[in-house]
């Protein structure tokens, strides 16, 4: 017996010996996991779709794999960690809160203050008697009405074709593909409900996926107050990236803007607020959207629907993370040229400045100087974004350390 204890002891310890089949160790661990992930919480969160990979050791924070299993620090935004089919090969993802832990404590207070409620109070209980999830306990189908008045740039202006694919696509029910909120339970509804007044980041990674071409990571599932995504290396680790590395991302991120604006669904992207830390960079070299939660949207095609009288519209979900009174720009009045403006303004200069001998260099500066004038009419700053365009592309190089694009790039002749 004190042989037996001494090789589980030992197991523990080394890393080819974690296995999913030690189950006491896992479930001991997930009596703290719980409260850490915020399914005591449930069901004012995300989901629940992939926590069995969390319960079955299928998913394991990047500490995971080489010392005993124990909890992160619960103060960081997002871990890295480490996914897997078969327990055998691992891939890189990202587990990812929608909100720091504090602004998740004073969510929390404010509902239960909402309710004139203690600090203790149910969460889900006060958010299912508010007059907008009775609403939408009534409703079939989600309507512009059912989301007026939430902070999301997402739903600011919302068209039916849009919350029309939100329903669809929702991957945290287990019958999607109709626009008919008919196989959502109470859960469902108030799950979706909370994403959308949080951050609505993770629905956006499900409506507009990867797969389909949107320059998204893919979203792996939710537990709790947390999301699964693929993994990527934010922008500014690359600040001090060689030349062609440098042009390479440049272009790549002036390409995703485009096609922000101009797509084959007509919606148009736009950005209220950017930092680096918004953009990421997969292994193979390719550049994505790694954070879209101040991405808002607007069907260029079927137009939106807006309130007349927002303050009317606004309720504790309109409050959750931020200030009631905070108000966004109509849905008139977002320019062609805004997320250009703030990327040509605080990510390029970073990334190009001093990179390249002269001229290139100088024409570089001089495309970024308009390009992020907000004073600029929109045609000009598009033309200033274009110009830097096709002064970057040759200097991009075509070799392996771009596997998204090699080697295809030695065969085509506008690379």
């Amino acid at each position: 017996m004190l042989l037996w204890f001494s090789a589980l002891s030992s197991s523990f310890s080394s890393p080819v010996s974690l296995s999913p089949s030690l189950v006491p160790r896992v479930r001991s661990s997930y009596n703290s996991g719980r409260t850490f992930l915020g399914l005591d919480k449930c069901n004012a969160c995300i989901g629940t779709s992939i926590c069995k990979k969390f319960f079955k050791e299928e998913i394991r924070f990047g500490n995971w794999l080489a010392s005993p299993l124990q909890l992160p620090p619960d103060y960081l935004p997002s871990y890295p960690a480490n996914y897997s089919d078969d327990s055998k090969t691992w891939r890189p993802v990202e587990i990812t809160r929608l909100v720091s832990k504090y602004q998740n404590e004073l969510s929390d207070r404010r509902i239960c203050a909402s309710a004139s409620a203690p600090k203790t109070c149910s969460i889900e209980r006060v958010l299912r008697k508010t007059g907008r999830f009775q609403k939408w306990l009534q409703a079939k189908r989600l309507t512009p009405d059912l989301v007026q008045g939430l902070p999301s740039p997402l739903l600011r202006c919302p068209s039916q074709r849009l919350l029309d694919r939100v329903v669809r696509r929702y991957a945290e029910v287990a019958d999607a593909g109709s626009i008919f909120m008919d196989h959502f339970t109470d859960r469902d509804k108030l799950r979706l409900l909370y994403t959308l007044a949080v951050n609505a980041h993770p629905i956006l990674l499900q409506i507009f996926p990867g797969a389909e071409g949107w320059p998204l990571p893919k979203y792996l599932g939710s537990c709790g107050r947390f999301l699964v995504s693929t993994s990527t290396r934010p922008l500014q680790e690359f600040y001090g990236a060689p030349p062609d590395q440098a042009a390479d991302l440049a272009y790549q991120l002036l390409g995703v803007l485009e096609s922000l604006r101009n797509n084959d669904l007509n919606y148009f992207f736009y950005f209220t607020h950017i930092d680096a830390g918004m953009f990421g960079i997969f292994s193979n070299g390719h550049l994505f959207i790694r954070n879209a939660s101040t991405l808002g949207v607007i069907d260029k095609q079927e137009g939106s629907q807006v309130a007349t009288r927002a303050e009317e519209n606004k309720d504790i979900f309109s409050c959750l993370v931020s200030g009631c009174q905070a108000e966004l720009p109509s849905c008139n009045a977002i320019p062609e040229k805004q997320s250009l403006v703030l990327v040509c303004r605080q990510l390029l200069p970073r990334l190009l400045q001093g990179k390249f001998p002269s001229p290139v260099q100088e024409e570089i500066d001089a495309a970024l100087t308009q390009c992020a004038e907000g004073t600029r009419p929109d045609p000009e700053v598009l033309g200033a974004a274009s110009r830097l365009k096709d002064i970057l592309r040759p200097l991009r190089t075509c070799d392996p350390r771009f596997a998204y694009r090699y080697p295809d790039c030695r065969y085509n002749a506008k690379f």
